[in-house]
């Protein structure tokens, strides 16, 4: 976490103040992608064939990403920032780096998944959710608000994934909610119950499967994954009641550079996450809510997502968040 701060503390500040001077990608369109390459790799793949334009990939932390966006400024050899999380998303774009985006594109999902400002467009849905051990805690027994995770009685049973941007998404979004001390507050109580502290949301699940822990704060798509190669996985989600923090739904989303060197193609890019190529990869492959009606059906077993409600929140809020989010978490002893 520390080593994001010098960075992301001067995310805002320094994207206006740079030097137009252009990337030099060659003749590739260079994707920044929070999202891992085993979970898009293939989607990428599919891209370059059905298109026709290569593409190199720079996979990493969201948050990173949009920290080295930043300092890279109009320098940046990006045409693409493709996020896990619309906080990172909204840094860049208000950062002043992100061009806005046809309202063709923009229209093709609901305005509850897209910048209010036109500059990104979420591709795919996520719940956040209590991921639980089906050997050792009933359903009935996993509480229904994140704010009851501070009980004495789940101490040492807990895990959560600090650097990974979709925690950091679902702070701000709770500071966003309920405000900052009664966050501050919150985040103390977990690290009094001792939690553990792991880099990913897979780590997370990987630790109620082995025993370590019995809850873990995570987006609802990992446990589909993992049981897609181990069908007797014994983890499940538990969706939490509606209005509280812990079930927000985020999106994974892209933006086009502004001083991108191939926005043409950045274009299409953004468009093929959006028609029912990427789509129904996002529902079959990753398990997560296509956003495109039409395009794709959502994975069997998924709620609807018109059905989840979380904070009442925009997501193009949590942009401006990032930064005094990280400073929060460090400040309260909560980094990996």
């Amino acid at each position: 976490m520390k080593r994001l701060l010098p960075i992301l503390l001067s995310l805002l500040a320094i994207g206006g103040g740079l030097a137009a001077c252009g990337g030099d990608d060659g003749d590739k369109l260079t994707v920044y992608s929070g999202r891992n390459e085993k979970l898009i790799g293939d989607l990428v793949e599919s891209f370059k064939k059905d298109t026709g334009v290569d593409v190199e990939v720079r996979y990493g932390d969201s948050a990173e990403l949009a920290a080295t966006i930043a300092e890279e400024g109009d320098a940046s050899p990006a045409d693409v920032f493709f996020s896990q999380d619309a906080g990172a998303l909204g840094a860049v774009e208000q950062a002043g780096l992100l061009k806005a985006l046809p309202q063709a594109t923009l229209d093709k999902v609901d305005a509850r998944w897209r910048d209010p400002k036109g500059q990104w467009v979420g591709t795919s849905g996520r719940s956040r959710v209590i991921a639980y051990s089906t050997e050792r805690v009933q359903e009935g027994d996993v509480p229904d608000s994140v704010f009851d995770l501070t009980d004495p009685r789940y101490k040492g049973r807990i895990g959560l994934a600090p650097p990974n941007a979709s925690f950091q998404a679902f702070v701000s979004a709770m500071r966003i909610d309920v405000g900052d001390a009664k966050t501050e507050e919150w985040l103390r109580g977990i690290k009094a119950n001792a939690p553990k502290l792991l880099e990913n949301n897979i780590q997370t699940e990987e630790a109620i499967a082995r025993g370590e822990i019995d809850l873990g704060l995570v987006n609802h798509y990992y446990v589909y994954e993992l049981r897609a190669e181990r069908p007797d996985f014994p983890v499940a989600n538990h969706f939490l009641k509606a209005g509280d923090p812990g079930a927000l739904v985020n999106v994974a989303g892209a933006g086009i550079l502004k001083s991108a060197d191939r926005p043409r193609e950045a274009q299409r890019f953004v468009d093929y996450l959006l028609a029912v190529q990427g789509q129904q990869y996002f529902a079959d492959k990753t398990f997560e809510y296509p956003l495109v009606d039409g395009e794709a059906e959502r994975p069997d077993g998924l709620p609807p997502i018109e059905d989840l409600q979380g904070p009442d929140i925009a997501l193009g809020e949590l942009g401006g968040k990032l930064k005094s989010t990280l400073e929060m978490l460090d400040r309260v002893g909560l980094s990996a």
